[in-house]
């Protein structure tokens, strides 16, 4: 059985009872007016809009469209709202469990449908950064051909993850993460509508908060949320889905969590300091806290990125990199996923030795700053690279290191007002001792007895 037959089958079976299709299968979107988010998408005279022929300009005519996006914001809907748009065949394969074998299948029934019935097909593959180059390569002919409008969904940047002639022949969507209210507004209209819930049931704004919070951005988990929390009341035979009620429903507790006021900061506050303080339980105790509350994967991100050179500095000069890693990792993937980037991120730092000489050096050097320390840059270091600066005496009598033994060369590099200062006072813990052992022998190196220029 070819695997469009699969597709028609299971909307056969839906049209006969769609009661019996998951909710976020039955409130899938039919135009892209009731699409939710991607409004920079859906605007007149748009892309999207001009691919399914709706406004002036008519069909963009791309033969390939990639779709880049989190999990659970759309991307199948809007390959289906596309297909229905165009009255064109729906096929949907994921580059998981399908192979160049089935695409090929595909490929050839989309010619004996064009050909026999007139009907053009759409290919929506999902998760294509997962096909190989070979793999890739294998749908071109039918892209270049046009023998089937490819849609392909990734959650991966397509410039790293899709090869450079397909990604040329395609146009490139890109997706937002789905807001509170793009969530709120769709689990509205599941719960009202007759395809949806049909009223049978309300949602007080505690239960919904915390749909919002399980949902993560994600509409297929909130809807699969609120078709267990609706089903669980219904049984009850209670008229609203409480709070309790879906705590029960989803098996999971809501959290005390408003990321809008101080709890957002105390809780990002006792995650640093549990960090700081290398207790790596209590770490990831409110890192979960913050997951669970629907926090921006980003914003932890930018947290560790800051306790990475604040707390932990030289004392480990690997931390720093592995956070920003871990935050590059955090936009590409975002939640759930971004949980496990976050966890080995955090468990990194908070057992990391600990120093924040990076922290009180550069706190030291810009009082100094701000208290009018600043005095002229030394001549012999000033810039010597145009006409008349010799005559200045610009970089005059400057010792360039690499031409002395060592390469550090005994001369003043701070302004007379600083001269002397020390501010970076290493510590020995980590692999900051190598450095304290080695900042000594540096300075006695710089003072050289005197024999270096004195600037002026």
């Amino acid at each position: 059985m070819e695997p469009d037959l699969f597709t028609a089958a299971a909307e056969d079976r839906r049209e006969k009872d769609p009661s019996s299709s998951p909710l976020a299968v039955r409130m899938r979107p039919r135009t892209l007016d009731e699409v939710v988010g991607q409004q920079h998408l859906l605007k007149p005279g748009s892309p999207l809009r001009r691919l399914v022929g709706d406004g002036a300009g008519g069909p963009a005519g791309a033969s390939s469209v990639i779709l880049w996006g989190p999990p659970g914001i759309g991307k199948t809907t809007l390959a289906y709202v596309v297909s229905q748009a165009t009255q064109k065949r729906f096929v949907e394969l994921s580059a998981i469990t399908a192979g160049v074998k089935e695409v090929r299948a595909v490929i050839e029934g989309a010619k004996r449908a064009a050909g026999g019935y007139g009907k053009d097909t759409v290919l929506f593959l999902d998760e294509i950064h997962r096909f190989s180059k070979a793999q890739q390569d294998s749908l071109l002919p039918a892209v270049e051909n046009r023998w089937v409008t490819l849609i392909a969904a990734t959650t991966e940047n397509p410039y790293f993850s899709i090869i450079s002639p397909l990604l040329s022949r395609s146009l490139l969507l890109t997706l937002e993460p789905l807001t509170d209210e793009d969530l709120s507004a769709l689990m509205r209209r599941a719960l009202t509508e007759e395809r949806g819930l049909g009223g049978a049931v309300t949602l007080p704004q505690d239960a919904e908060a915390h749909l919002l919070r399980i949902a993560g951005g994600d509409a297929r988990r909130a809807l699969t949320a609120l078709e267990a929390g609706a089903g669980s009341a219904i049984a009850k035979g209670e008229p609203e889905i409480s709070l309790r009620t879906v705590e029960e429903a989803v098996d999971r507790a809501a959290v005390t969590y408003d990321r809008d006021g101080d709890q957002h900061y105390d809780v990002a506050s006792a995650l640093i300091k549990s960090i700081r303080g290398s207790d790596v339980d209590a770490a990831l105790h409110y890192l979960a806290r913050m997951i669970e509350a629907g926090e921006d994967p980003r914003f932890i991100a930018r947290r560790l990125m800051i306790s990475a050179s604040e707390d932990i500095g030289l004392a480990d000069p690997t931390a720093l990199p592995l956070a920003v890693a871990a935050a590059q990792a955090v936009a590409m993937i975002g939640f759930p996923e971004a949980a496990l980037t976050l966890s080995h991120a955090t468990i990194a730092l908070a057992l990391a030795p600990k120093s924040n000489t990076a922290t009180t050096a550069i706190g030291a050097a810009l009082a100094d700053v701000r208290a009018g320390l600043a005095g002229p840059v030394p001549s012999h270091l000033r810039d010597g690279h145009y006409k008349g600066a010799a005559k200045l005496g610009h970089a005059v009598g400057y010792v360039y290191p690499h031409d002395v033994p060592g390469a550090i060369a005994a001369q003043q590099y701070a302004p007379d007002t600083v001269h002397g200062k020390r501010y970076y006072e290493p510590t020995r813990y980590g692999a900051e001792a190598r450095y304290a052992d080695v900042v000594e022998k540096v300075r006695e190196r710089l003072r050289g007895g005197g024999s270096g220029p004195s600037g002026g």
